[in-house]
């Protein structure tokens, strides 16, 4: 399965972004293959408008299951929910691996 985290960095002790469509970049982290990539989002960062639905485009391309980030606007989670990805917010400061615990213990506790 593949997961996706709204991030300031590459790494597992890097901070989850609590922004979506202007996130400096994006975590995949692929499961099954136990792997994980950087995917800048420099190209929404600074945009002027409709950065969260231009992300949600590029995230859907991706093919992931999940998306683990902080806060998005209707348009983007509007996007995202078009195409069967799943959205798990977090809402408290923390880094990516705490972000991918929360969402394992939370996913445990609804199956």
């Amino acid at each position: 399965m593949k997961l996706l985290f709204s991030a300031k960095g590459g790494e597992w002790d890097s901070q989850l972004d609590p922004r979506f469509g202007r996130a400096k970049g994006f975590v995949l982290y692929d499961t099954t293959k136990n792997e994980k990539s950087w995917i800048s989002n420099q190209e929404n960062v600074n945009a002027s408008h409709g950065a969260g639905v231009q992300a949600a485009q590029n995230v859907a391309n991706l093919k992931t299951k999940v998306l683990i980030t902080g806060n998005m606007g209707p348009k983007a989670k509007a996007t995202l929910e078009n195409t069967g990805i799943q959205i798990f917010t977090v809402d408290t400061p923390c880094t990516i691996r705490e972000a991918y615990s929360r969402y394992m213990d939370d996913h445990k506790e609804n199956t």
